[in-house]
Parts: structure tokens; sequence; C-alpha cells
């Protein structure tokens, strides 16, 4: 495979306006072929959904999903920009697979990267450069370690960067990127909340036997 380069990264962006890591993924998909990889963008409607991005999206839909057994249920607003499309069966049937990704993935606690504070960014680089396997390892080799291992954590925490549950060779960003395509308006995910049938209640543990002693007054 052909070294992908970031001036070749920063050509193919300029040319096309789409994202570093779209521009990089293209390249790697067709051997650093500049011509194919913009035609790749063009496949993948990234192109078209980068210069919509930047519209105003206020319609969309509240969409919810409660999981089997009523233990989890998510809330989530999905909008577009014309009350039209938010009333489209398509657009509907992606807002509830986001709520039904939502509900699948515990750990998300945001949207995108940008979203997560800087000072859980600092906490969790301090958790990483703390472990015990970097000890011994020189300072310039230890810091692309933890830049790794951050950048995977952070993903982890994040909707967007999360592989789809019912497709896992794309994530949840590149699901909502091929919508923009099919639909022709800018997709933003807003808000979500994720709620746990007794998260955050102070269970009281009880011991059996001592319950029923203490209900008939008997002594164990």
């Amino acid at each position: 495979m052909a070294e992908i380069s970031a001036k070749l990264v920063k050509e193919l962006r300029d040319k096309t306006n789409a994202g570093m890591m779209d521009c990089k993924k293209a390249l790697k998909e067709n051997d650093g072929d500049m011509a194919k990889a913009m035609e790749w963008l063009r496949q993948k409607g990234i192109t078209s959904a980068e210069k919509k991005a930047g519209r105003v999206a206020a319609e969309g839909i509240v969409e919810s999903y409660i999981h089997t057994g009523g233990r989890i249920g998510v809330i989530v607003e999905v909008n577009c920009e014309t009350d039209f499309v938010a009333r489209r069966e398509d657009f509907q049937s992606l807002a509830k697979n986001i709520a039904m990704q939502i509900a699948a993935c515990p750990n998300v606690e945001y949207i995108k990267i940008a979203d997560i504070p800087a000072d859980v960014v600092e906490q969790e680089k301090a958790i990483e450069m703390g472990r015990d396997d970097l000890g011994n390892k020189p300072d310039n080799i230890k810091e692309k370690i933890v830049e790794g291992r951050i950048q995977k954590r952070l993903g982890e925490m994040c909707l967007l960067s999360q592989p789809y549950v019912r497709d896992q060779s794309i994530t949840v960003e590149e699901l909502i990127t091929q919508q923009v395509a099919t639909i022709g308006e800018n997709i933003q995910v807003r808000r979500f909340a994720r709620f746990i049938l007794g998260e955050g209640i102070e269970k009281q543990e009880t011991n059996f036997a001592e319950e029923v002693a203490a209900q008939t007054g008997g002594a164990l």
C-alpha cells in the first residue's frame, strides 16, 4: 500500500472540502491515487455532505427507544433543515437507529470528540501516562503511545465514532453522511439522554435470614 503523506491528504482536502480523516481513508482505499480518491468521496456522498454541514438544521425529530424488558431507555434529538424531511420515513428510521445505537453503547457520553471537556481529556491523559507498562520507555515514545491510547479512549466515549451496530464496517458518522447524501439536507445529532433502570439508587442489602427473624420476632 502506498504511503499516505500529510501533504497528499491536505491536497485532497483542498480539492474536495471533505474532512481530513475522510480524505486519508479515501487515499488509503485507492493506494494514493488522487483521482480515484476524489471519485470514492463522491460515491460515498462525503463531498456533498461536507458542503451541507454548515447549513442550519433546526427542524427534525425527538426519537425514543425502550429496550426489551424496559430496563434501558434513550431519547435523542436529530435535526435536519426542513419539516418536510423530518416527516420522511427514511429520516425517522435513521433517528430510531441512532437511538438504538445509543442504547447499545453504555460507554457513550458525548456526540463527538470536540464535545469532550478539556478537563476530561486531561484526566484521561493523566491515567494513561501513569500506566505501569510505560515506565521504562523514552519520553518521545511514551507520548506517542499515550496519544494513540487517548484518541482511542475518546473515540469510545463518542457516539459518532462508534461502529454502527447493524453494519460494523461503517461508523455512526459515516451512516449519517450516507443519509445526508441521500436525503440532501444537513443532519445533526444535537443531544441525547440514556436511562438505566435503578441507576444511581443505592440499594439496601438485606440478609434474608435476619429479615425473617425481625418479622417473626425471633432470634437467629
